[in-house]
Parts: structure tokens; sequence; C-alpha cells
């Protein structure tokens, strides 16, 4: 990808500094929540991302409640089900869903599970 990419990512701490930095060579831009405020409050990590019209990355269920129960607007959300999946399935499994599915990520949440990816 040479191009200017359309979308800038938030990723939350947990991700994987790999996943940010294989965005960041897709020319993509990367807020790294890790880098800002490792203690960020999930709440915030959604303004913060509103501001700054990305998408979130995350692994911390959570932004679905905050979603669906609380009906807190977002910039897309893409959740990560990955529980005991070391750096590179994480890696690999972003390398799947970015080509493919990337413009089904913004203002929509995703969940990546068992290879699948959900979005509403």
């Amino acid at each position: 990808m040479t191009t200017k990419a359309p979308l800038k990512f938030v990723v939350n701490v947990g991700v994987g500094r790999s996943i940010e930095e294989w965005l960041k060579s897709q020319d993509f831009e990367v807020v790294a929540i890790g880098s800002v405020n490792p203690e960020m409050a999930d709440f915030e990590i959604m303004q913060l991302a509103n501001l700054e019209d990305g998408v979130i990355i995350t692994m911390d269920k959570d932004f679905g409640e905050l979603v669906f129960k609380e009906n807190n607007l977002h910039k897309g959300i893409l959740l990560l089900r990955l529980e005991d999946a070391m750096s590179e399935e994480k890696l690999a499994a972003i390398q799947n869903i970015i080509p493919e599915h990337l413009e089904n990520l913004k203002n929509n949440f995703s969940v990546y599970q068992n290879g699948k990816l959900r979005t509403r």
C-alpha cells in the first residue's frame, strides 16, 4: 500500500506493538494508547478515537457494553477475541482482516474470533 490510508487506528493496550508497527508500515496513522496513557479508561479511549476519527483495535470486551448497552457513539471498533494468542497470531489476524475488510471497519462494531469477522 503506497497511498495514504483512509483510516486511523487507535490501538488499545494489550493488542501488541507488532500490530502497531505493521499498521504504520502500511501507511496507517496509529495512536497507541500505551504511549498516550496506559491507564486510560475505555470511555476515554472512545472519546479520543472519536476526536481522532479513528477505529479502535482492542481485546477488551467492555467496549461492547459501552456501545450496545450504553449507546456510546464510535467511529469503529475491532474487538479481537484472541485471549491466549501470541503476538504472531494476533498480527496474522490483523494482516488478514485489514486488506479484506478495511471498508467495513469504519463506524461498525466488528468481532474477530475463530478465524471469522462479524460486523454489526
